[in-house]
């Protein structure tokens, strides 16, 4: 009786592990990494089944206007925290990005459109002066500017409300471009320019690299000082740019109540995103799920009559859930 030869199995036949995926949902990466998007997915879902009139076209455009500024901002707060910092003062660089826009529009739209941005720039390079240069822990040194910064906004506003009336600016916080709201394309445009730079320059590769260890990036050549100013001076100009469509949108200029508790929402939506807090990573596009999942839950909250306190108590759940899967992560 004869025996058949067998040949032996070849590397490419090695039987593959079966993907278990009722495990990948045990896994806090799993969650740290698409949560967000589930999240948003279940807002939409329960407004779609129980909510009237909020899955319409004018609705959706509506909360795109209001979120957009939000996402401006947490953009470059999400590249502060990736180097395993954070930039309190944001707000109050809205505020005063806003107070130099009257000073200035009588010379004209692009004199004061820059005179703002550099004020937010001054702002930012001060920020990464104090953290990278003296030395200072981020959340100290920019808490003097979050208390400074309003403080000095107001006085160059004096303490008032002022109207804008000039025809072009108004136009950023309500024109259009094919039917999109010059806003929430100027927001879309800088989340893919921050997606890019964070992921195809060296300027990105060095953000990730110092949030990661600063002293090995230091020890390998890496110019810390240098790209932890820029990283600063960024966010500072993103906030600017936001206080500029946000007065634009409100055509008044409020150095006193512009841009607060921005800091705040910036930093949720750059946590509930997947970023961690401990640097090391930036996730663009989980921060701009995460200002909108926000900003949907709020409306939400909103539609069925619920004070806003509730809509603050279930942020804070979120935002604690958010950190909780960050450290279950880090401790495996």
């Amino acid at each position: 009786m004869t025996q058949t030869a067998v040949a032996p199995p070849t590397k490419g036949d090695t039987p593959r592990k079966p993907v278990n995926h009722l495990a990948r949902l045990r896994d806090p990466a799993w969650y740290q990494r698409y949560g967000v998007y589930v999240a948003v997915a279940v807002v939409l879902l329960f407004n779609a089944l129980f909510t009237d009139h909020f899955m319409t076209a004018d609705n959706f455009r509506t909360q795109l206007v209001q979120v957009a500024p939000i996402v401006i901002v947490a953009l470059g707060m999400a590249l502060v925290i990736g180097t395993e910092g954070v930039d309190l003062s944001v707000g109050s660089t809205m505020a005063l990005a806003a107070a130099f826009l009257p000073l200035y529009l009588g010379y004209g739209l692009v004199p004061a459109l820059v005179v703002a941005l550099l004020a937010g720039a001054v702002v930012g390079a001060v920020n990464g002066a104090l953290v990278s240069l003296v030395g200072l822990q981020p959340i100290v040194a920019t808490l003097a500017l979050f208390v400074g910064g309003r403080g000095l906004a107001l006085v160059m506003a004096d303490g008032q409300l002022k109207q804008i009336v000039n025809p072009d600016l108004l136009s950023l916080g309500t024109g259009s471009f094919l039917g999109v709201p010059l806003v929430v394309l100027i927001a879309g445009v800088l989340a893919v320019a921050v997606a890019f730079l964070v992921q195809r320059t060296t300027f990105g590769r060095q953000i990730v690299a110092i949030g990661g260890n600063r002293s090995a990036a230091a020890l390998a050549g890496l110019p810390v000082k240098r790209v932890l100013i820029g990283v600063y001076v960024l966010c500072g100009v993103l906030a600017a740019l936001a206080g500029i469509l946000a007065t634009a949108r409100l055509t008044a200029s409020d150095p006193s109540s512009l841009g607060t508790l921005m800091e705040l929402s910036a930093i949720t939506a750059v946590v509930v995103g997947g970023t961690p807090l401990n640097g090391g990573s930036v996730r663009v596009l989980g921060t701009v799920a995460g200002a909108l999942l926000m900003q949907l839950l709020r409306a939400t909250l909103v539609k069925h009559d619920l004070p806003d306190s509730t809509a603050q108590i279930a942020q804070a759940a979120i935002i604690i859930a958010a950190v909780y899967v960050a450290r279950e992560r880090r401790s495996r």
